[in-house]
């Protein structure tokens, strides 16, 4: 019996994406299905968890299983979920707001502990969900909000930058408008065993159309990952925040449970006994 070869499509539900005409994440979606069709994983052995923001309704829009879960919290999700069925392979999207602002911490904390899943966030620096407010990667000088016209006056925060200190052992950065090297970064972070950061310049057209501007701006010039951290904080410092390709790609093991005895539920109510 030949083996069944996976298509895009049998990772695509039925229903039509809502995104504005011109998102980039139309192409982050195309570049999951055709990621996981290149890998030929079972859709029923993935999944995809995903918080709350434009990009959240992602999960939707495909034939895996999915979870939508509240503001800032796909991470401890998707963590849990891949703890406890280590045989999934777990992907969690999400945007530069519902990532890096309220799930900032968890954001941390998940590059810190390492567990085996990708993480993808679609960057593009406001909140387009709710009319265009200014995000965490929102540049401090930018006025084209209503609540802050004179800019949001704060540095913006540097994804790769902190993914990197706080122990992520795979970082990339991709642009939305280069399917086939979205597609190669999706694959290159699943296959990786430990916590994948891929970060992905997905431009709002509605509440920033200077963000079209982007694809001029782009060039792949991290050719090769740094397999040494210290070398990968260095080319950092160079970045402008437009450089695409796998930045950094480690060797530590991924976080494991420590195994534990299993008691039943009268040996742990005799613990309670004065």
């Amino acid at each position: 019996m030949d083996a069944v070869v996976a298509k895009p499509q049998d990772y695509k539900s039925d229903l039509k994406p809502i995104w504005c005409p011109g998102c980039g994440d139309f192409s982050v979606l195309a570049a999951i299905t055709r990621g996981l069709a290149e890998l030929n994983l079972p859709p029923k052995d993935v999944a995809l968890v995903s918080g709350i923001g434009c990009s959240s309704r992602l999960p939707a829009y495909s034939t895996l299983y999915g979870f939508h879960s509240v503001h800032g919290r796909a991470l401890p999700v998707a963590s849990g979920l891949k703890l406890a069925r280590p045989d999934l392979t777990v992907l969690s999207v999400g945007g530069d707001g519902d990532g890096f602002s309220i799930g900032g911490n968890h954001f941390v904390h998940a590059c810190r502990r390492n567990v085996d899943l990708t993480y993808i966030v679609m960057d593009n620096s406001v909140y387009g969900m709710t009319k265009g407010q200014a995000s965490p990667t929102t540049q401090a000088d930018w006025t084209g909000s209503k609540l802050t016209p004179e800019g949001p006056g704060v540095a913006p925060f540097r994804p790769l930058e902190m993914a990197l200190s706080s122990g992520a052992t795979f970082i990339s950065r991709a642009f939305s408008g280069d399917p086939m090297e979205l597609t190669r970064q999706v694959c290159a972070a699943v296959q990786h065993k430990g916590f994948s950061f891929v970060h992905v310049l997905s431009p709002c057209v509605t509440y920033r159309p200077e963000q079209k501007g982007w694809r001029e701006l782009v060039h792949g010039d991290f050719t090769e990952p740094y397999t040494d951290r210290r070398d990968a904080f260095l080319r950092l410092l160079d970045d402008d925040g437009f450089t695409t390709g796998i930045l950094y790609q480690g060797a530590a093991a991924p976080f494991q449970p420590m195994p534990r005895a299993t008691q039943s539920v009268a040996d742990l109510g005799d613990q309670f006994v004065i």
